[in-house]
């Protein structure tokens, strides 16, 4: 039996000002392709379907759209659960109409996690789902005061499965959750404060495979039983370098879960350049050019206009800013120089070197003299 596990869609991100749902479209249409020649029992989406819960009209015209050419055109089952970002009860809408046609979408908690039998597969497989809840809105679910924390909350709905699993079957649990030991990325929104919102990996113990939403970097854990299949695109700079997938699952009739990952198209990479102003300017990269750019400037002086210069060069440029050279460790951490037992010259270089870690050049020098005694005699004037 064969799944395609896929998170964190995000339809409907905006970065840097930029809609990203065209790209969004594009990497859809190519897993819808993926679909037609893998030929997966089912497609489970684990969650933040959506990157708001009041998502806007064309996002939830997009999700229509690719969830029909999934379930109608490539007649493949799909299993899908809330996120953090998702509103459960709008992504739930029609949900109990729309389960005998092939699309179980799992939105709000209920007491007794819902479970989905493929019955026609070998072997059989019932996947569990947990979508996305509040620990305080489960202590109120299952009238139990005593949970305090997600991992609280997990364990609880986690052993109410338990208590309903068959033995000899072969069992999947979707859900949207921070496994302790994961690795995070910027474009996450945190589920807690202070790290409390960490589940353990022991926790999940007892299901062949845990397909998990949340995070953004795919990574398995726990020996490769629990995995994240990270997101559809790269939502932040600092995801630049990650590469982006879907996994492809098989549960074997007997013996653990095996997992391939299958890239997805992208249609603009997110990509960072460094350079100064100039170097950037002269160089025409051979590919890439329509990538979404973020510039490191090395420039030693101010650059203006940097976004508007480089945009002939990279029209989809979205970032371009001077990097300050890094200062040499210790500076800045003693006594601040005291005003009245140094010139202004020595105060100027004092500043230089703490903001760009090197002496002020002989030739820098010369003209901020020439500054300074101008100013003392324009002062004397007066």
């Amino acid at each position: 039996m064969r799944f395609l596990h896929t998170a964190d869609w995000h339809l409907g991100r905006i970065l840097h000002g930029v809609s990203l749902l065209d790209d969004q479209r594009y990497t859809l249409d190519g897993f819808c392709d993926v679909v037609r020649d893998v030929r997966p029992d089912a497609v489970v989406i684990s969650g933040d379907v959506y990157d708001r819960a009041a998502p806007p009209a064309d996002a939830v015209a997009a999700l229509d759209e690719f969830l029909t050419r999934l379930v109608m055109e490539r007649r493949v089952r799909v299993i899908a659960i809330a996120g953090n970002h998702d509103s459960p009860e709008r992504l739930a809408f029609g949900s109990r109409v729309l389960s005998s046609g092939g699309l179980d979408v799992v939105g709000p908690l209920a007491a007794e996690p819902a479970s989905i039998l493929l019955a026609d597969t070998k072997p059989q497989v019932r996947f569990w789902a947990v979508p996305y809840a509040e620990p305080p809105s489960i202590a109120t679910l299952l009238d139990d005061d005593s949970i305090r924390g997600h991992e609280a909350a997990m364990c609880r709905l986690l052993d109410r499965i338990r208590e309903r699993k068959t033995d000899g079957e072969r069992s999947v649990l979707v859900a949207h959750a921070f496994v302790a030991g994961g690795s995070v990325s910027e474009s996450e929104r945190p589920l807690s404060v202070g790290g409390t919102g960490a589940v353990a990996a022991e926790a999940f113990h007892g299901f062949d495979y845990v397909a998990l939403g949340h995070l953004h970097r795919p990574q398995s854990l726990d020996g490769g039983a629990i995995r994240y299949s990270g997101s559809l695109l790269k939502y932040s700079f600092n995801e630049w370098e990650q590469p982006k997938s879907v996994s492809l699952v098989e549960i074997p009739e007997s013996g653990p879960a095996r997992v391939e990952e299958i890239k997805l198209p992208i249609k603009h990479d997110l990509r960072k350049i460094s350079g100064t102003l100039d170097q950037l300017l002269s160089t025409v990269p051979a590919v890439g050019r329509d990538d979404y750019i973020w510039a490191d400037l090395l420039d030693a002086t101010p650059v203006y206009n940097a976004v508007e210069r480089l945009r002939s060069i990279y029209p989809n440029i979205m970032y371009a800013a001077r990097l300050q050279t890094a200062i040499p460790a210790g500076n800045g951490d003693g006594p601040r120089p005291d005003p009245s037992r140094h010139t202004l010259s020595q105060l100027f270089h004092m500043f230089y070197k703490e903001i760009n870690g090197e002496e002020l050049s002989e030739a820098h020098t010369a003209v901020l003299t020439g500054l300074i005694e101008e100013f003392e005699r324009t002062r004397e004037g007066r």
